[in-house]
């Protein structure tokens, strides 16, 4: 299971001659490749090498020092008889259901945890925050990166079902208040991924007047869910 979210830059250039969706096109296809092909590595070194391959891709024609250069949250989860490891970087989400029926949320809450007040110009964030220490961490050409995500593993026997979902989606429960993330997972099992993506649509359109008090943004953000039961 893999689940990317390019990060949108601002306005300002990127130092990359390349768009986001080329570079998250590139870094899934290398962590598809690597999480098949690479069983003896763990999701860590799986990243790991698939940034270093994406960032040796474009590094001769972009400055890749550049704090905009293309970027993007991952989660990523694998399993076989035995196990389930999982890799969540930055603000996506990955959802565990047990095999009691609790759901339990894995979490990169770093950037959620910075005062608004340190996020309020892109200018600060590019210089103190994004890929620094004390601040928050993306898939970006840095391959070190992978050590700073949120890893674990579980017994298969203990895992019912995943669900791998960007910030866009985990709005329903983070923003809107609309239920735990057990109920969450409950509308995904039960309704469809699109069902809830239309839920947060539904909710954002209508809540588009409010926007700025909820600290959004952006009216409607990319929302990808991915479900898996075991």
């Amino acid at each position: 299971m893999i689940v990317l979210d390019g990060v949108t830059p601002p306005s300002g250039g990127t130092g990359c001659l390349h768009s986001v969706p080329w570079f998250t096109a590139r870094l899934g296809g290398a962590l598809t490749e690597l999480t098949l092909s690479g069983r003896d590595l763990t999701l860590p070194e799986v990243l790991s090498r698939a940034i270093r391959r994406t960032a040796d891709a474009h590094a001769d024609t972009c400055d890749l020092s550049h704090p905009r250069t293309p970027q993007a949250t991952v989660v990523l989860a694998r399993w076989d008889a035995a196990s389930v490891e999982y890799l969540v970087l930055s603000d996506s989400a990955l959802l565990v259901r047990g095999a009691d029926g609790a759901v339990t949320p894995v979490l990169d809450d770093r950037l959620a945890r910075l005062p608004r007040a340190a996020l309020a110009t892109d200018a600060l964030v590019d210089a103190n925050l994004r890929n620094k220490e004390g601040g928050f961490f993306t898939a970006a050409a840095d391959p070190a990166v992978a050590a700073r995500a949120v890893t674990g593993s579980l017994p298969r026997r203990e895992v019912r079902a995943l669900a791998a979902l960007t910030d866009g989606a985990t709005r329903w429960t983070e923003e809107f208040r609309e239920g735990d993330w057990t109920a969450l997972l409950d509308v995904v099992a039960k309704e469809g991924a699109r069902s809830l993506v239309e839920r947060v649509r539904e909710l954002e359109t209508a809540d588009r007047e409010q926007r700025a008090f909820l600290g959004r943004g952006k009216t409607h953000d990319d929302a990808t869910v991915v479900y898996a039961e075991l």
